[in-house]
């Protein structure tokens, strides 16, 4: 096994993973945070409801006590980070955990699995939150 793997069972193990489904979009307690990159967001489409923020700054606009942080979520928040397949995001969930979102968990299969599972999406040209 790699050193990657490793990391990544590692992370893994510290979150509740959830699985694609349209119900996610309605729970008022989440907020569906996608990292993917501006290419495959444009190429692909995006999660209905969904926050874009680039894995840059992402620990800065969701630390619940931080200067820096995005309206509409507090520590309680059941925050689902979204990538291409769940790799990168559950390395991300991890680290949000780390900063004080407990809930912090990815989306298994991340949002192809979404986009396979004929879940909603949108027009992939939100802007950023940087």
């Amino acid at each position: 096994m790699s050193k990657i793997d490793t990391i990544l069972d590692s992370a893994r193990a510290g979150l509740t993973r959830v699985q694609p489904a349209e119900s996610l979009l309605t729970d008022p307690n989440t907020l569906i945070v996608d990292i993917r990159p501006a290419h495959n967001r444009a190429a692909e489409g995006e999660i209905p409801g969904s926050v874009v923020i680039e894995r840059i700054v992402l620990e800065w606009r969701l630390d619940p006590d931080g200067d820096h942080r995005i309206e509409g979520f507090d520590a309680t928040t059941r925050v689902i980070v979204v990538c291409n397949e769940s790799y990168s995001s559950s390395l991300a969930a991890r680290d949000l955990q780390q900063v004080g979102l407990p809930a912090a968990t990815d989306l298994i299969g991340g949002f192809r699995a979404w986009k396979a599972a004929g879940l909603p999406i949108r027009k992939g040209t939100t802007t950023p939150i940087t």
